[in-house]
Parts: C-alpha cells; structure tokens; sequence
C-alpha cells in the first residue's frame, strides 16, 4: 500500500452513486419476474431481497464516506457488512481491495480483488486493484497481467494506458537487473571500498573498474542482439542499456560520476557540521540537527563516516540483543518513524535527547514513505556513534532493498546523497539486530512472533540475520507479522507472515519466561494498542502517518525495577512542504 497527500477522487474513486448497483438491480428484476412466473412464496423472498439489496447500498455508501475520511478501518467493517447483505456486488469487494491496501493490508486487498474478478470477470476495477496491491508488495510481474487485463477491458482509457506503459518499464528494468545481477558468493563489500580518511586524496579503487566491466557488459550484450535479431533490436536494447546505466550511475556527470563519492575536499567555504577526527560528538549532532531543519545536507565525508562506524558496531552484536536497565533508571521504546524527520525531533523535545542517562530503542521501519529518511537515519546513526548505550536500533520490514526501491528511501538516497550510499545502507541494513530482551523480561520485536510452537531465544540468537529478509522462517516472521483477536494463527493480512492470536503469545511467553511483547509496524489511531489480555503492546510513533491517516504517535517509558509501561501519544508536528513519497518509486507515485 501507499499514502498520498492527494485527494482521494481520481479515475478509480470509489463509487457514490445513490442508485442502486447493476447486481442489486438483476437481483430484483429476477425477483419479478418469479412473481410473474407464478412462483409460489415469491413475495417475502423478493421483500427480503429487496431489503437486503437496499440496505447493502446504505452500508456501502457509509464505508465510502469513511473512507473519504481516511477511516480506513470503519470503512472495511462496513464494507463487509454490505457483503454479508449481498455478497455478489463485485464492487462491495473490490472497495474493500481498497481500504485493506490502505492499512497495508496486501495480501487481504489481494483476495478480495480476486473475489471482485470472480463475480464479475469483465470488472476492470477488480483487475486494477489486484494489480495495484501486487505492486504495492513489489510483485510487478504480477501487477503487469492484471494492468493488461484493464487495458483489454479499457483500451481507450488513457489513464490504464500509462499505468500499462510504466509497469512493462519496471517490469524490463527487473530483468535487466535480473540478468546483470553479481551472485552472491561474488559480490563484494561496498563498505570496504570506503576509506573516509582517505576522500579526496585518492581515486575510488573500485568505482572505475566496476563500470568499465559493466560498459563492457553492455556492449557484449548489444553484440549478442546484433548477431541473433539484427540492428533494430540492437538499437533497443543499447537505448535501454543507455537508460539503465545513467540511472545506475546516479544521475550526475557521466558515465564515471560515481567516483565523486571519493573525489571531494571538505571545502572551505562548507559551513555545516563537521567531525574532528574520529568522535562523533553531541555539539556535532546537535548541529547536524540544526542544518537538517532548515533543510541543509551533511557533506558525504561525515555521512560516510556515521554509516561506516555504526555498520561496525551492529555488526558487532548478536541478532537478539539483551539490555539492562538499572534499577531507578529508565528506557524508552519508540515505533516506525517512516521518514517523518520533524516528527523524531518531536519525540526528542518530549522525551529528551539519547544519552546514556536516557536511553532509546527504535523499533524498526526507520525510512520510507515520508521523504526526510535520510534525516532521520543519520540522525539515530550519529547517536549510534556518539553514544553506543544511549540508542539501540533494531530491524523492520522497511530495513530491505525491496521496499527501500519501492517506497522512496533509495530514489531519496540517490538524490540527496549517491548511488554509493544506496548500497551502503543496504549492507548496514542487514546488520541490524532483529530483537531486544529489556531486564529478560520484555521482548521487542517490529513484527511479531512465530508459525511454530516452541521458538526459543537461543533460536533467534542464532539466526545468521546477515542478508535480505527471506519469504519465510523465523526472520520474515520477526519483521513482518502481526497480532489477532482470535485464539491459534491464521494468514497474513498482509500477504507475507502470519497472523497469531493471544494463545500464542501468551505460550511464547511462558516458555522464555518472559512478561510482555512489544512490537510496531502497525499504524494505529492512538499510537498505541494494547492486546492479547495485555500482554501485548503495539507502538507507532509515526503521527499522521503519510501527512493523512490522522493517527497520534506514542512511545514507551519503562522504569526500573517494575518495568511497568508508560505510554505517552503525541500529535504530528508541521514539516516542510514535501510531500511524502515524493522519492518513490515513479510507478508508485502514480496511484497518488
């Protein structure tokens, strides 16, 4: 799913019309006619379905007006309330698709999209919406069969013409990166090539011969076309090819523009924040912070330098990390903060800056979306630096290469830094812890817990966390689950994880002798929830999360010895005018 400033009413704006649906008008028309037919007991049958339909209608056009309200929610509750009246309007179903990828909720939005397609096949909407929950989730693959589909059934709708057009584009650059993609064992360190001494005074070891071998590549590849398919395939592929390594060159300078990570001088006249020798300082970050809010960027020198030390400290640390909090002492907990820079410093106003005196975990999904991520990281890893005990970071969803292309950390990246950084932060990315135990007693996790019984600390302590999330198994579990009201474990709403109930939650905890989950990924209304007969929290400290769902933010406080939680909810702070996903991936952004 994404969020949108935009307004909701666009080509595929959910239906308001106060006359009744096509289905609902078949429904009463064969009604009539067993009437006619001389059907006996026709008449309660059809004033049922009469009502039925009618009240459908009613439910359906409450959930529109709480979905215009970014109720998101509400408007799924009622939604399914129109399908238990009348069950066989696709477009009850495919407005449901909506809401659910609204709250991110893909794999939902998936099978009610399918189930619209069931009903009614030539339902272009049902396709769209498939298509775009398949987008959502990175599958362009899939979302290009349905947006096909949509311009079969619409083919002179401009609007699903360029939608058509921009997924085949993502859909070849997938497998241009497909095929030019270095296998694993092959692949080498792009932290390793970085001495930030060393900037501007020598030339980047591996930038140029790096993309002499892809150029290389390139011209093999158009040689290869010529050979097979002749010149005019050829011409093709080398304008793709062309396309492709600009992008993959960052945007700037040429082809070897990527050697300007290393080939710049501190300048004299820079007047932003500056590290002195190897210590990240608090006056450094205060400054920083400073520059940040009025929209200023940190010379690269420095930005290598955070990331590059905080990637040797987590690198350092167990996937499951421990912490201990004095008695008399306190610690804090905070949730996603996607991006949303002012809102952070926000958290800092209440609560007071990290330090070892006031310590801080944040829980994951620390970019996308809100377009001032590399804000915020920089800032929790200059922290890191300063202060190793003052901030913990743990790993969330959003901490991959796959959604960081999709929903707007990478393109941020590549503009407000480079197409080094991009794959700097993927490698410090899979570095980062998965879990926390605070004083063996509360577990903090950005996801949830497990498909399988019997998930023992010692089992995530092993976990080899050192790589992109996995579809499956525990680590996919860890970030990417949730909680639910009913007892046992069910699929994700999400498309990826699982859904577990309080029996689930309640065994794990027993048998690691712990008291309470912590987790976050869910955006919820006041910040916070509180589940599973209590012995479940969720935390989200992204307020307004997207500039419109309207939701408070909320961290947790706990004190030594009882460690009991203190939630304090707070309201979003004003930020510049960018909007959030301005980054995102250009496909994306089209749904806005």
């Amino acid at each position: 799913m994404y969020f949108s400033s935009a307004p909701v009413h666009r080509t595929f704006t959910l239906s308001l019309s106060l006359s009744l649906s096509p289905d609902a008008e078949e429904i009463i028309a064969r009604t009539r006619c067993g009437l006619l037919s001389g059907t006996k007991n026709t008449l309660p049958n059809m004033e049922t379905q009469n009502s039925s339909v009618a009240r459908a209608e009613e439910l359906k056009l409450q959930a529109n007006e709480a979905f215009k309200a970014h109720k998101y929610a509400q408007a799924i509750d009622l939604y399914s309330q129109a399908i238990d009246s009348n069950g066989e309007n696709a477009v009850y179903w495919a407005n449901r698709a909506f809401a659910h990828s609204k709250l991110e909720e893909y794999g939902s939005a998936i099978q009610d999209a399918s189930k619209a397609i069931e009903i009614d096949p030539g339902y272009s909407k049902g396709y769209y919406r498939r298509g775009a929950a398949y987008l959502a989730m990175g599958k362009f693959k899939e979302a290009l069969k349905d947006f096909q589909q949509v311009k079969r059934l619409s083919p002179n709708d401009p609007d699903a013409s360029k939608k058509l057009k921009e997924c085949e584009k993502a859909v070849m650059k997938l497998k241009f990166e497909e095929a030019i993609a270095v296998p694993e064992s092959a692949r080498h360190s792009v932290a390793d090539s970085i001495d930030y001494d060393s900037i501007g005074t020598v030339p980047n070891s591996s930038s140029l011969p790096t993309q002499a071998a892809v150029a290389s590549v390139a011209v093999a590849t158009v040689a290869a076309v010529v050979v097979l398919v002749g010149t005019a395939a050829a011409a093709v592929v080398l304008m793709l090819l062309v396309c492709l390594g600009a992008y993959w060159c960052g945007y700037g300078g040429g082809l070897f523009s990527r050697s300007s990570d290393v080939d710049l001088d501190v300048e004299p006249q820079y007047s932003g924040a500056r590290i002195e020798g190897d210590v990240v300082t608090l006056d450094f970050v205060k400054k920083m912070i400073e520059d940040f809010k009025s929209q200023k960027c940190l010379h690269k020198r420095y930005a290598f330098q955070i990331v590059l030390q905080t990637r040797e400290m987590l690198r350092a640390l167990p996937s499951l990390v421990d912490i201990n909090v004095p008695h008399g002492k306190h610690f804090t907990v905070c949730g996603d903060v996607h991006g949303q820079f002012y809102d952070l410093l926000n958290i800092f106003e209440l609560n007071g800056l990290p330090s070892e005196e006031n310590p801080y975990l944040f829980n994951g999904d620390f970019v996308d979306r809100g377009s001032f991520s590399v804000e915020v990281i920089l800032t929790l890893f200059a922290f890191k630096c300063m202060s190793p005990s003052a901030i913990y970071l743990a790993r969330g969803n959003h901490e991959s290469k796959s959604m960081n292309k999709i929903y707007g950390f990478e393109g941020e990246v590549r503009s407000k830094l480079s197409e080094t950084f991009v794959e700097l932060f993927a490698e410090v990315f899979c570095c980062l812890p998965l879990a926390h135990v605070i004083n063996e007693k509360i577990f903090v996790v950005h996801g949830g817990l497990f498909s399988v019984d019997g998930v023992k600390l010692a089992d995530i302590r092993s976990i080899d966390r050192f790589c992109e999330p996995p579809e499956e198994g525990l680590m996919c579990e860890l970030l990417w689950s949730d909680p639910q009201p009913l007892p046992g474990r069910g699929p994700s709403k999400r498309g990826v994880g699982l859904s577990f109930g309080g029996d689930v939650t309640k065994k794990f905890l027993q048998e690691n002798n712990l008291d309470l989950v912590v987790r976050s990924h869910e955006v919820k209304d006041e910040g916070y929830e509180i589940e599973h007969d209590g012995k479940l929290i969720t935390v989200f400290s992204a307020p307004n999360y997207c500039d419109q769902m309207g939701n408070k933010g909320a961290l947790i406080r706990f004190e030594a010895p009882d460690m009991k939680p203190n939630i304090v909810t707070f309201s979003a702070v004003p930020h510049p005018d960018v909007k959030p996903m301005a980054y995102a991936n250009n496909f994306l952004r089209m749904f806005s």
